[in-house]
């Protein structure tokens, strides 16, 4: 399977190393599915993990680290150019839907603007992707 993990999945997992973000991270990292990323997405993890709430939490080492793991496991894919498929009601996250149809990749996602597509879409939440990946 192949997925591509939205910044809010990425930065929960870094968050809370419970949750489902993490363990998705944890089964990607040994080697359960395969994690597609673009440069627009890992900068904007890095720029959210800049936000100032972030960094009460979150060392700035330790942010620029995770970016790093993530760059040197997923399978860096162009920034897609081509339009989504299907849209989303939040425009900026048209890219991912790009990226997602190009890979043939699910979208996994916390946010409801994208999950509202799945429907028309491969979206999932992350708890839906466990279970997706469980039934493998």
């Amino acid at each position: 399977m192949r997925a591509v993990l939205d910044a809010n999945v990425l930065v929960s997992a870094l968050l809370s190393s419970t949750g489902a973000p993490a363990r998705l991270v944890e089964r990607s990292l040994a080697g359960e599915f395969e994690v597609i990323v673009c440069e627009r997405l890992l900068a904007e993890v890095t720029k959210a993990l800049n936000y100032p709430k972030l960094r009460k939490r979150i060392a700035p080492a330790d942010a620029a680290a995770f970016v790093e793991l993530v760059r040197g496991v997923a399978e860096l894919a162009p920034d897609p150019e081509e339009p989504p498929p299907i849209t989303s009601p939040d425009p900026g996250d048209d890219y991912l839907l790009a990226l997602a149809a190009r890979e043939r990749a699910h979208l996994v996602t916390g946010d409801e603007h994208l999950l509202s597509l799945r429907r028309h879409a491969a979206v999932l939440s992350p708890r839906a992707f466990l279970t997706a990946l469980d039934a493998v």
